[in-house]
């Protein structure tokens, strides 16, 4: 297991965490949300979190799955104005990122993934050539702007397609190469690709718990995520290649990862977690990754 920390930037710093919320800052306004894994006491008073943050997104517990990590029921307390969107940058990569607060708590960002972000520039770069890569359940699409930015001829597939119009306008305020998008469902369009063939040097997934696809194909994590795997190190080129499997949204342990990744043939894995480190001297642990390179 390796422990990365990621080191606070200029657009990003989380304050304290705590009592299951995180108080953090995205550019110029500072926000409250729901973390599960905080689970210790915060640092500064409620009064303190209040005075300085911009909102906070107040979970429904009445509707949430308690199994379900990626998304959350309820809404936002605004305590002062805070605009539709704003923009941040994430400079040593060239990144440029539109982030809103979401009807469901998201911002757009995983700021936990900046470690991923490297690891997909620098294996894109070692593989060279213009790699081809495929991003599946790829969001609003920071990791897919690194990857076309470092030189690869990117595929970026998501089953809703407002988040992919997101990531495209990351992918220009990025200054990116052209990428190919795609609204479909994640298992669908990888089995399409395994009957013909098809062959990619690097693969990015990030799978929800829980999810629904563009014509309401159900995706379980548990359920699916071993033909999931069995298929992309089928389309992965078997002489030069990468692999990126993110495992935070149901709490699976890495060394699951590692094992689904060996059984199918991904011999040189490993697993780590993605740790972003407060102002007040505690780490929060917010991504479990598995990872192969050849």
């Amino acid at each position: 297991m390796i422990n990365e920390i990621i080191e606070p930037w200029s657009d990003y710093e989380l304050i304290d965490s705590g009592f299951g919320e995180k108080l953090e800052r995205f550019g110029q306004f500072i926000l409250i949300r729901p973390e599960p894994q905080a689970l210790w006491p915060r640092f500064k008073s409620e009064k303190e979190w209040e005075t300085i943050a911009h909102g906070r997104f107040v979970r429904d517990n009445s509707k949430k799955s308690h199994r379900d990590a990626q998304n959350e029921n309820g809404g936002w307390n605004f305590f002062k104005k805070v605009p539709p969107f704003w923009l941040i940058e994430y400079q040593p990569l060239g990144l440029k990122l539109k982030l809103s607060c979401t009807s469901f708590g998201h911002l757009g960002i995983f700021v936990e993934q900046v470690s991923n972000w490297h690891f997909i520039d620098e294996q894109v770069k070692r593989i060279g050539n213009k790699p081809k890569v495929l991003n599946l359940f790829a969001y609003t699409g920071a990791s897919s702007v690194v990857a076309a930015l470092a030189g690869a001829d990117v595929t970026h597939l998501d089953a809703v397609r407002n988040v992919v119009t997101w990531a495209n306008e990351n992918k220009q305020l990025s200054k990116a190469p052209e990428i190919r998008w795609l609204v479909e469902d994640a298992l669908k369009f990888i089995r399409r690709q395994a009957k013909k063939g098809q062959l990619y040097q690097g693969i990015i997934l990030d799978p929800p718990a829980y999810g629904r696809g563009p014509d309401g194909e159900k995706w379980i994590l548990e359920d699916q995520i071993n033909e999931l795997v069995e298929l992309s190190a089928q389309i992965l080129d078997p002489t030069n290649h990468f692999a990126l499997l993110n495992l935070y949204s149901m709490g699976l342990s890495g060394t699951i990862g590692v094992n689904l990744f060996k059984s199918h043939g991904l011999d040189n894995a490993s697993w780590g977690e993605c740790l972003v480190p407060s102002k007040t001297g505690l780490n929060l642990p917010l991504c479990t990754w598995v990872r192969a390179c050849k």
